[in-house]
């Protein structure tokens, strides 16, 4: 029989299809409402684990006794042994040769790496002090006008012996009575295979005149107690290394009656200087990283291992006195 109705309403088939069982469309604004609440659920989510990881650093920070109070050297104790009375003969182990490190130096300067000698001029000043600490790979050609040439001291991180071998040019035939001092973790300047030690005997076959002595493992003790007695802290816990400016300038007090250090900034330069005065961290690497921003990061950051500069200038100022080191370009008041 046929239909009298539309075909619309007659054939089955050509209805339109319904939803499926149980998921009726929900009204627009019940939808707009759960979509609202399911945005504040993964926002309240969000706002309860980060109050949780705030309050799980905050626990860390004062719950662990090794993290820094940056800015102040709380925690010191009693004050260290005399420097000068340190043993220069079991603290330096000679690498080439039988010799034994030179014992003293009347009057001694540091030649640092900063950015604030370019421009000063200070090269036959620095030419006539009776001996001259450097550090590291810092070179004096091209810029012998304002740090001068002359190296009776040069102090050698374990990370830079291969930059310092590597321009003998450079670094040994341009001073040749120039006495090189190498610090690092035993683990680095000892291991049986790939010793830093056999590289610079090595080095030493092709540059017989050469000087070299390693710091022993016991005066490298040393610098870590020497450290923790000035700050309160423990250098691996509070995954803090040592600068080879601290190196340096405890040599140079071991070494040498007076110290003067140029272009060390006091700990306080850099939340005095002005925000938009940019200063190369190396005055041999003019597009290098800004001096303050280095400086800050490293005193501040708690994941990895750092250098603490700020503080160990707070400990050198304290030892200004007591030492006889004196400070210029810029000067510390």
């Amino acid at each position: 029989m046929a239909c009298s109705k539309p075909p619309s309403q007659c054939d089955p088939t050509s209805l339109p299809p319904g939803p499926p069982a149980g998921r009726w469309p929900l009204p627009l604004s019940r939808r707009r409402k759960e979509m609202s609440s399911n945005k504040e659920q993964r926002s309240a989510v969000f706002l309860i684990l980060f109050a949780l990881i705030t309050i799980l650093i905050l626990y860390s920070s004062n719950s662990a006794n090794e993290v820094f109070h940056y800015g102040s050297l709380r925690g010191r104790t009693r004050r260290p042994i005399n420097l000068k009375k340190w043993s220069l003969t079991h603290g330096y182990i000679p690498i080439l040769g039988n010799k034994t490190l030179p014992s003293r130096c009347h009057q001694c300067v540091i030649v640092t790496s900063s950015s604030h000698l370019l421009g000063t001029k200070l090269g036959p000043e620095i030419e006539r002090a009776e001996c001259t600490i450097r550090m590291n790979d810092a070179p004096t050609t091209g810029y012998s006008a304002d740090v001068g040439n002359k190296t009776t001291f040069r102090v050698v991180a374990h990370s830079s012996v291969f930059r310092v071998l590597r321009r003998p040019q450079e670094f040994v035939n341009r001073t040749p009575e120039t006495v090189f001092i190498f610090w690092g973790p035993p683990s680095k300047m000892q291991k049986p295979q790939g010793s830093l030690v056999r590289v610079i005997e090595r080095a030493g076959l092709a540059f017989p005149a050469m000087e070299a002595y390693a710091v022993s493992p016991a005066r490298m003790q040393q610098f870590d107690d020497l450290f923790r007695g000035e700050t309160g802290k423990d250098r691996e816990k509070s995954h803090s290394w040592l600068s080879t400016g601290w190196f340096t300038m405890v040599i140079a007090v071991e070494l040498c009656d007076h110290v003067h250090v140029y272009g060390m900034v006091p700990p306080d330069y850099c939340s005095q200087r002005p925000r938009l005065q940019r200063m190369p961290y190396h005055y041999y690497e003019p597009k290098g990283p800004d001096e303050c921003v280095t400086y800050i990061q490293n005193e501040h950051s708690r994941k990895g291992n750092h250098h603490r500069f700020i503080t160990e200038k707070r400990v050198f100022s304290s030892w200004a006195q007591l030492y006889g080191i004196t400070f210029s370009h810029p000067s510390w008041t």
